[in-house]
This record gives structure tokens, sequence and C-alpha cells, in this order.
């Protein structure tokens, strides 16, 4: 994969992925042009931790009938980290998010707590972080859609559908069983 050599390219980069993934990071291309790197990768997996959250959100709902209502104060109260995203992605889906899926995102990660904890860090590095943030968005939103029906870097309006949910009692005992604290 080749390294943008500037913004410009990253913008470019960006407007060859995916519609949804281009209206889910529409503030990136005004950020590179005003700010800059470290903001728009800080804008960047601010995006990627909100979609990973809508993820499990949107899967409980969807695949486990789950009540809306529940879910959401579930999800909002997990704190999330790395490794357990991919434990609940698993417990909520069904399946591992393929690990050439993750390494995009694990590389991203090297250079985004690099940057967030004010380590030195090359321009390069950050452009590679960006790209590779922005396929990570356009690969994860073609495994989700292929277990769960919805892309979780996009609109999710009418992910659910018309399906019947469960009562909030059964919904938190079927958050527990998944390891939320609901």
């Amino acid at each position: 994969m080749t390294i943008p050599a500037n913004k410009a390219q990253l913008k470019v980069k960006l407007e060859s992925s995916p519609a949804q993934v281009r209206r889910y990071f529409s503030e990136l291309p005004g950020l590179l042009d005003s700010f800059s790197l470290d903001v728009a990768l800080a804008y960047v997996f601010a995006r990627v931790e909100l979609a990973h959250n809508m993820a499990l959100y949107c899967g409980v709902v969807k695949l486990h009938s789950a009540n809306s209502e529940v879910a959401r104060s579930t999800i909002e109260a997990f704190h999330v980290t790395r490794d357990g995203f991919l434990e609940k992605f698993k417990m909520v889906f069904g399946r591992e998010l393929p690990g050439d899926v993750v390494g995009l995102l694990r590389d991203a990660e090297k250079t985004r707590d690099k940057v967030m904890h004010g380590k030195k860090t090359r321009d390069s590095e950050k452009r590679q972080a960006l790209t590779n943030a922005i396929d990570y968005a356009g690969r994860f939103n073609v495994v989700v859609s292929s277990v769960g029906g919805f892309e979780p870097f996009g609109e999710l309006r009418g992910f659910h559908g018309r399906g019947t949910s469960l009562s909030k009692a059964t919904t938190r005992w079927v958050l527990r069983g998944m390891g939320f604290q609901a």
C-alpha cells in the first residue's frame, strides 16, 4: 500500500473510498485543509470509536432483538478497549473480525497512540495511519454488512426493520450473557 505523499493525496484516497465511508468522514477534507495531521488523526479515531459502539449497539438490537433503550444505555456504559471490542464483536456477531481487517487498524493505532501521548511521529506515519483507518472503515463495513446487514461507517436509519424486540428485562439478561453489565 502506497503512503500518500501529502494531504491532497489523502483527500484523493478518501474520495476513492465507498460513499458511506466518504460521508462518515465528511469533515476530514476540511480538517486536512485547515489543521495539522494530528487533528485529522484525532477526528478519524473518534469516528472509528463511534462506529465500533454503533456496530455493537445495532448488532444486539438487530441480531438479538434487544430492546433499543436498554441496549443503548448498556453500550454507552461499556468501556470499550481494543481487545474488549474484538471480544464483544465476536460475541454479538458470532464470528471474529478477520485478522487482515484488524491489522489495518492495529497499525494505525500505533501511530495514533504516539501522537496522543506526545511522542515524535513523522507526517508519513500519520498519513499512513489515516489511510489505514479509511481502508479499515470500508473493510469493516463489508464484514458487518455480510453478517449484520448494516454498515456502521455510514447512515444507520432503518437498520433494524420492523422486528419485535425483547422485553427490557429479557434484554438485560441477554446482554449480561454476552458479558455486558446491563
